[in-house]
């Protein structure tokens, strides 16, 4: 089997492979799921660092992208887009498919957030009479290894008593994100957490459940209502598996301890960018903004070729870009179970003698 270091799905630990694995209880029925959803919960909360709810659906990330938007928005809605990335771009899509109206403040893709158009935006909107009312953002744009400052654009949103949505899906477990200001805030299994795709996470506010409950959202599944109380039961038959594996999952990410995981995850970033920066290697963002969970190398035209030698000659499945980056950046996840210096090593060892 290839090492993989792609910036998600990561590797899956064995224990984690074990449990998933393991014979489950039915989750329509028996307990014992209903008691272990309940403590996987509570884990994620500790390691979202919240008092919010959290909630775990049953559907990879992007669910969690759209499942936000389809709950808080009504059609009509007019809905903040904040970007510089590809998930910062599909937010707006997700509002149109369902009705609404997405005010798209964009910056370019290897820049920070442009804070002067979030303000006239939000301005403008309040003069109009028509008030922004949710705003979406992106902690970690994956795409391009940027790790986004979002700290002064929920400043301005809350200064207009806006409800945030925040994609932390590449960001939890790897780097501190502050959950306590964000109104829904994504996650998903595969990324830091280490454990298979299958799962969306979200820690959600007492105000944007509120907003929820005004709406009427047209689906079950992409709708996080439903699992506001559980206690009667899940709205489908959950993921018994998948559930399982990031319940052990959770656990070698807090028996390690939160502070020693973000510690780590910034040893394997810097000693990526060093081993970069010995080739010649230039990085996509400017490092100030570079992800601790992804590392993005530009080599224009080139990322592909990079890409396939390395799996080909070392047996190691790095990624590239996507979009209009697709043939020019190579990334290379060291997230969860990757974040590890020595496998960093190994990693830069190949796409060296590749590059060299």
């Amino acid at each position: 089997m290839p090492t993989r270091f792609t910036p998600g799905p990561t590797t899956v630990p064995e224990a984690v492979r074990d449990a998933m694995a393991a014979e489950q209880p039915n989750p329509d029925i028996e307990a014992a799921f209903a008691d272990r959803y309940a403590d996987v919960c509570e884990k994620l909360a500790t390691v979202y660092g919240t008092d919010h709810d959290v909630v775990v659906p049953g559907g990879e990330g992007i669910l969690g992208l759209e499942a936000a938007i389809a709950s808080l928005m009504a059609p009509g809605d007019r809905v903040l887009c904040v970007s510089n990335g590809l998930y910062g771009d599909g937010f707006a899509d997700f509002v149109e498919s369902y009705g609404g109206e997405a005010i798209v403040v964009s910056a370019p893709y290897d820049e920070g957030y442009d804070l002067a158009a979030v303000e006239e935006a939000l301005e403008a909107a309040a003069a109009e009479g028509d008030p922004i009312e949710v705003a979406t953002l992106v902690h970690c744009e994956t795409p391009t290894g940027t790790l986004n400052d979002i700290g002064p654009v929920l400043d301005r949103l809350e200064n207009h008593d806006v409800v945030s949505v925040v994609d932390a899906v590449s960001a939890l477990g790897g780097t501190p994100v502050p959950t306590d200001r964000i109104d829904v805030c994504l996650g998903a299994s595969q990324k830091c957490f280490s454990a298979p795709p299958g799962l969306t996470t979200a820690a959600i506010s007492d105000r944007a459940w509120d907003r929820m409950e005004e709406r009427d959202p047209a689906s079950l599944y992409t709708n996080f209502l439903p699992w506001r109380d559980v206690d009667e039961g899940f709205p489908y038959t959950h993921l018994s598996a998948n559930v399982a594996a990031l319940d052990v999952a959770l656990d070698l990410i807090l028996d390690e301890g939160l502070d020693d995981v973000f510690q780590r995850h910034e040893r394997a970033a810097e000693r990526c960018r060093t081993r970069g920066r010995e080739r010649g290697l230039d990085l996509y963002p400017d490092p100030e903004r570079a992800s601790p969970t992804v590392t993005a190398f530009h080599l224009p035209g080139e990322a592909t070729a990079v890409r396939d030698r390395v799996e080909a000659e070392h047996d190691i499945v790095l990624a590239t870009g996507l979009g209009d980056l697709a043939d020019d950046i190579l990334r290379i996840g060291h997230m969860g179970y990757n974040a590890d210096v020595e496998a960093v090593d190994r990693v830069m060892d190949a796409v060296g003698a590749v590059v060299e």
